[in-house]
């Protein structure tokens, strides 16, 4: 704590923003491996898996687009303090006794989680804008790729934490563990976190959720189909396939997974030193549409492979390596470019609007994901992959361009 206070003011607020953001990816994405294998173990379907997160996904649209209005009102501390409340009622909701644990219960624990979840980022990403001098966006590049990275990376840890506290103790005390640590997180902020952060001076109508920037809204369409590419064959149809496939237990498959996801958060943390050649030249709409073209291929590489048997386990494998380094880039090129993006008063506005069309992609990709592998298989998931990837593309290109902006790298 003294270390801290010695901290220029935006640096500790930076990092009080990033812990917390920390403490709430670990459960968030331990939450969610613990729900699909412990769901799945009793014998649910992918399809009936995917709609446990329905909800989550529904209302994490819902969150992100009313979140940026509530952030510009009451203030980003306000915001985030209370998604991370949420997220405690929400594992405390899957405590009740065995025979509660229905799906309706846990779609609306899951929804709780959706709106504690898209809070907390929003607010996080949001905030990040305002410590950060306006003439610093080499800066503001790093900071961005650093919380989107670190977040990722634990997400992955949090993968993993959830498989093996589901082994070692079991669904409810997994949950219990989670819900008190998160808590202590929660009373820490409560009283750490700067009180006016990201409150607007001009208070804006609920009618300015809906942003009126061309560049945040052409941004926002290309994100939304970016990420409905990664769910559609990433959130259940992979998983399952990996188990039922390739015969591997739940520690496998958790573990394969959250090490893909912390490869990815490394990738994104650091994405300004893939994408700058120079220290006078940040990203822009070239840039995304040259990685999403490249990540277009690889999805179609692996359909082929799985669709004429060729070393199916291998290509999967190293394919889904390959796709989370360029897909961890391009994902680091949009959280940057959006915060680039937005205006000084009331960022949240235009983040949160943002995030509800990436919201909107996890919820499509969800929902295909358990859909199409339970109809189709995982080629056909892969080739409706590479089909959204490829309208990424095109939508990048009517992106802003620059020749040159000054900034410090």
């Amino acid at each position: 704590m003294t270390a801290l206070a010695k901290l220029s003011d935006e640096i500790r607020q930076y990092l009080i923003i990033t812990t917390n953001y920390w403490a709430f990816t670990l459960t968030d994405g331990a939450l969610r491996m613990l729900v699909v294998l412990h769901f799945y173990s009793l014998g649910y379907s992918p399809l009936q898996i995917a709609m446990l997160f329905l909800f989550y996904e529904i209302f994490g649209v819902i969150t992100n687009l009313v979140g940026g209005w509530l952030g510009a009102h009451i203030g980003l501390n306000k915001t985030m303090n209370i998604g991370l409340l949420l997220q405690v009622v929400a594992l405390s909701m899957l405590l009740v006794p065995s025979e509660w644990l229905t799906v309706i219960w846990v779609m609306a624990a899951q929804a709780l989680s959706g709106v504690a979840k898209d809070l907390n980022k929003m607010s996080a990403k949001s905030a990040i804008k305002l410590l950060v001098p306006k003439e610093e966006n080499g800066q503001l590049y790093k900071w961005v790729a650093a919380l989107t990275g670190s977040k990722n990376a634990l997400k992955g840890v949090g993968f993993f934490l959830g498989g093996g506290l589901l082994t070692l103790i079991g669904f409810k005390g997994a949950v219990l563990v989670m819900a008190l640590g998160l808590m202590m997180v929660w009373i820490f902020s409560l009283f750490s976190l700067k009180q006016e952060l990201g409150r607007a001076k001009n208070k804006p109508k609920f009618s300015h959720v809906f942003s009126k920037s061309q560049s945040v809204n052409v941004l926002s369409a290309a994100r939304m189909f970016l990420f409905g590419s990664r769910d559609v064959w990433f959130v259940v149809a992979l998983p399952v396939y990996l188990s039922t496939s390739f015969g591997w237990d739940h520690w496998y498959v958790g573990g394969f997974l959250a090490l893909w996801v912390i490869g990815y958060g490394a990738v994104q943390g650091f994405t300004p030193r893939l994408t700058t050649s120079s220290k006078k030249r940040l990203p822009d709409g070239k840039d995304a549409l040259f990685w999403a073209l490249a990540l277009s291929l690889i999805p179609v590489v692996i359909a082929v492979a799985l669709t004429y048997n060729w070393h199916k386990e291998l290509v999967l494998i190293v394919g889904l390596m390959i796709f989370g380094v360029l897909f961890a880039i391009n994902s680091a090129l949009h959280s940057y470019l959006i915060v680039s993006y937005a205006g000084e008063d009331g960022v949240s506005l235009d983040v949160g609007f943002y995030y509800m069309a990436n919201a909107m992609g996890r919820l499509i990709g969800t929902v295909l994901s358990g859909w199409l592998y339970q109809s189709y298989g995982l080629g056909f998931c892969l080739w409706v992959s590479a089909l959204f990837i490829v309208t990424t593309a095109v939508i990048s290109l009517y992106l802003p361009k620059h020749k040159r902006a000054n900034a410090s790298i």
